[in-house]
C-alpha cells in the first residue's frame, strides 16, 4: 500500500519561500507524488500563494481556530500536479514583510496563533473532517508545523476520532517556536498536554513535535549525530536521546531540473560538465551585475546565504579582509540579508572596495542562479549546519564550496586534503573553527588549487557530476511512511501519548521542582 501523505510547513516554493525550507518542501512532495504516493502540501493562504496556486476551491470553513475562521481552500501547485492546501484568514497572512517578519526585519508579535491556526487546520485534515480523503501519514514540517501532532492527538481524545501516524522533521532545531507560555490558553492546549510542549517555562512547538510524533527525521546524517550532543542539541538533546529509537534522518536533495546549468534559462549561459565556456560567459555576467572589474582570471569568491551569525558572516568580513589585503586580484560577491548590523556591514566592506567587492541584500531566483552558475568559489562558513543545500546547488554549477566540518556539509562534500593534490574524488575545502584566520586559511588552500587548472576543473567535474538528486531520499521517505502505516488499517491508530516516555529529558516545570 502507498499511503496517502499531508505535507505541513510555512512556506513551499514557488508559493512562498524565505529559504532552502521552501525549495525541500516543494522538491520533496513532488518527487515522493511522482512515485505514486497522494501527497498534499498545506501552508498558509499567504496573498503570493493565493495568486499563484491553480484551480484552488474552497473544500472547508473553520470556525474554531485561533485567530478567528479559516477557508481552506484546495487546488494544486503551478507547474505540477501535486495538490495544495491553503489556510486563508487575511488577518493572519496577509501582510506586507514576509512569512515571519514585518518589512522591518520584526517577527510578527502573534506568530504563535498564525502558526497555530495552521496547526489546527493540519489535525482537522489529518482526522477526515473535511471533503478531503484523510492522510495515512501527517509530516509536519520544522517549528511552525510541529504542533500539529500534538493538537492531532488532542482532538482525537476529544472527538472520539482516530489519529494518523505522524513524522516531525527537524530541518534547523535551532530555530524552535518558543513563546510566552499564555499563548497556551490561546492555542487550546489542555492542561493535560501542558507537559509536552512546556520548555523552561515557555511554550514550544518544535519540542511538542518531538513529542508526540510517531517518528522524528533530519535532513543529514552527521547532523543527527550531532543534535544528541549539548553542544548542538539545542537544549533538546535530552528529549532527542530519550525517543533515539524513533530518530533517524533522511539526507535533502535537490529538485535538479530546476539546478541544471546545461538548461537553466536564467543564467547568462549554459554549460555541462565536459563543456564548461558558457561558465565564463556566466562568470561575466555576475562581474557586471555585481559591479566588479569584469576580468576573466579573476578569482570570484561568492557567500549566498542569511547575513547571520549562524552563517559566520560576521567571520567572513574579517577573513576576506585579510585575503583581499594580500591577493591583488581576488573578487567577492554576496547576496543575502539578515542581521542589520551585518548587512550595515557588508555594505561598508563593498564601500571599501570598489570593483572588487560587490553586495546585493535580499534575495531573488535569477541573481542566486547566476551567483552559483558565475563563481568559481563559494564561501559557506557555519557554526551548525542541519544540511546546507547551498553549496549543493554550488557544487552542481561547477562552483567549488569552502564550508565548515558540521552536520550536512560533512556529509555532501569531500575535502581537498591537506596536500596539493586532492583526495580522490574531492569537491571542495572544508574547515574546522570559527575564528576569520580559520577561514581564511581554508580560502588560501583554495586559492592555491585554483591555480592548477588540471586540479581545478578535475574538482569542478566531481561536483557536478554528483547524485544530489530526491530519487534515494525520496524512497527512503516512502519506505518509512509505509513502515509507520503497516499493518494499521490506512495509518490509523489509537491516541497513546508518548510524554510518559520522554518526561525526564523535558524541561517542564514539575520537573524544575523536582530538580
Amino acid at each position: 500500500m502507498i499511503p496517502r501523505v499531508l505535507f505541513v510547513a510555512a512556506e513551499a516554493i514557488p508559493l512562498a519561500k524565505t529559504g532552502g525550507l521552501g525549495d525541500v518542501v516543494t522538491a520533496l512532495a513532488r518527487a515522493v507524488h511522482d512515485r505514486g504516493v497522494e501527497a498534499t502540501v498545506l501552508i498558509p493562504g499567504y496573498p503570493q500563494a493565493l495568486e499563484k496556486a491553480q484551480a484552488l476551491r474552497p473544500v472547508a470553513t473553520l470556525d474554531d481556530i485561533p485567530g478567528g475562521p479559516v477557508q481552506l481552500l484546495h487546488g494544486t501547485m503551478p507547474d505540477c500536479d501535486v495538490p495544495v492546501v491553503l489556510v486563508r484568514n487575511d488577518l493572519l497572512f496577509a501582510r506586507e514583510g514576509g512569512p515571519y517578519q514585518d518589512p522591518h526585519g520584526h517577527e510578527f508579535g502573534d506568530n504563535a496563533i498564525r502558526f497555530g491556526a495552521l496547526c489546527h487546520a493540519a489535525s482537522v485534515l489529518a482526522l477526515g473532517e473535511t471533503r478531503l480523503n484523510a492522510p495515512d501519514v501527517l509530516h509536519a514540517h520544522d517549528w511552525h508545523a510541529a504542533l500539529s501532532p500534538l493538537l492531532m492527538q488532542q482532538r482525537a481524545l476529544r472527538t472520539g476520532k482516530t489519529a494518523v501516524t505522524s513524522v516531525t522533521t527537524i530541518h534547523n532545531l535551532a530555530f524552535q517556536g518558543n513563546f510566552p507560555l499564555h499563548f497556551a490558553g490561546a492555542l487550546g492546549i489542555e492542561p493535560r498536554f501542558m507537559d509536552g510542549v512546556e520548555f523552561w517555562g515557555q511554550l514550544s512547538f518544535l519540542k511538542a513535535g518531538l513529542a508526540y510524533s510517531s517518528r522524528i527525521t533530519t535532513v543529514s546524517h552527521s547532523y543527527e549525530e550531532e543534535i544528541l550532543t549539548p553542544r548542538f542539541g539545542c537544549g533538546l538533546e535530552g528529549l532527542l536521546g530519550a525517543r533515539r529509537d524513533v530518530l533517524s534522518s533522511v539526507a535533502n536533495g535537490i529538485d535538479t531540473d530546476t539546478w541544471n546549468p546545461a538548461t537553466d534559462q536564467l543564467i547568462p549561459a549554459r554549460y555541462t560538465p565536459s563543456d564548461l565556456k558558457g561558465k565564463v560567459a556566466s562568470k561575466r555576467g555576475l562581474q557586471q551585475l555585481f559591479g566588479l572589474t569584469v576580468d576573466p582570471f579573476a578569482p570570484v569568491i561568492a557567500q549566498g546565504s542569511r547575513l547571520t551569525g549562524q552563517k559566520m558572516a560576521d567571520v567572513a568580513i574579517d577573513a576576506l579582509e585579510m585575503i583581499l589585503a594580500e591577493h591583488p586580484r581576488v573578487q567577492f560577491v554576496a547576496l543575502g540579508s539578515g542581521d542589520a548590523d551585518l548587512e550595515r556591514r557588508y555594505h561598508e566592506f563593498a564601500a571599501r572596495h570598489p570593483g572588487r567587492v560587490g553586495v546585493i541584500i535580499g534575495y531573488d531566483e535569477r541573481t542566486a542562479h547566476v551567483l552559483h552558475a558565475g563563481a568559481d568559489i563559494l564561501l559557506h562558513g557555519s557554526r551548525f549546519e542541519p544540511f546546507g543545500l547551498t553549496p549543493v546547488y554550488s557544487m552542481r554549477y561547477g562552483t567549488v564550496p569552502i564550508a565548515s566540518r558540521v552536520g550536512g556539509l560533512i556529509d555532501t562534500i569531500t575535502d581537498h586534503g591537506p596536500n596539493k593534490t586532492p583526495v580522490a574524488g574531492a569537491t571542495g575545502f572544508l574547515f574546522d573553527g570559527d575564528r576569520p584566520q580559520d577561514m581564511a586559511d581554508a580560502i588560501w588552500r583554495a586559492l592555491h588549487a585554483f591555480e592548477q587548472p588540471r586540479t581545478w576543473r578535475k574538482m569542478q567535474r566531481d561536483g557536478m557530476l554528483g547524485d544530489h538528486g530526491w530519487r534515494a531520499s525520496a524512497e527512503q521517505y516512502i519506505d518509512l511512511y509505509r513502515e509507520m502505516t503497516e499493518g494499521s488499517g490506512r495509518g490509523r491508530f489509537k491516541v497513546a501519548a508518548p510524554i510518559d516516555v520522554v518526561l525526564p529529558a523535558t524541561a517542564t516545570s514539575s520537573e524544575k521542582k523536582r530538580a
